[in-house]
């Protein structure tokens, strides 16, 4: 088995209330996109949930991230095994432009933009209320596009919850309260 560590990418606070995460993954942009809007292809490194394709539709996502690399490995406190959250399609530009609502007041916004045989993939999280989610929210964009990165390359990320909790750790120090 090939295990791959990315770590190289990471997530930059761009405001007080804004992070910002990119990736150079592999194309096409319709694949990417698809692994964005299909719930098989993104329960597989975010969450399931099938999303309708039109704006102001509601959706929920269902995190099981257990299930998201063999082994899990350990789960941190304060974790369970599924989440679920509402959400609210703000804006739907196929293949190029995805933004959505997220939990606590927060939005998501996904970008694909055709590099070559690659396509840059952005994520802008927004409205995040403190340092605290900051703090959640950019190890976990982090790992999670690891995962993905590793489904669109055919080999194994490293265990979900042992990447999150170290790269929370680094997280830490390179976002300032």
């Amino acid at each position: 088995m090939n295990t791959a560590i990315l770590g190289t990418d990471y997530a930059v606070r761009t405001s007080d209330d804004t992070v910002r995460i990119e990736r150079l993954l592999p194309g096409p942009i319709e694949r990417l996109w698809s692994y964005l809007t299909d719930s098989e292809l993104r329960r597989q490194w975010l969450a399931a949930g099938d999303m309708p394709g039109r704006e102001g539709a509601l959706f929920e996502l269902v995190w099981r991230n257990d299930e998201l690399t063999d082994p899990p490995g350990t789960r941190p406190d304060g974790f369970g095994a599924e989440h679920r959250m509402q959400s609210t399609i703000i804006e739907m530009e196929p293949p190029r432009r995805l933004s959505f609502t997220w939990q606590g007041g927060s939005d998501v916004t996904f970008e694909l933009e055709p590099r070559g045989a690659s396509v840059l993939l952005t994520v802008t999280h927004r409205h995040l209320k403190d340092r605290s989610v900051i703090l959640m929210v950019g190890p976990g964009w982090h790992m999670h596009l690891d995962v993905l990165a590793a489904r669109l390359g055919g080999f194994e990320p490293e265990p979900f919850w042992d990447g999150w909790g170290r790269l929370r750790k680094e997280y830490e120090g390179r976002l300032p309260a």
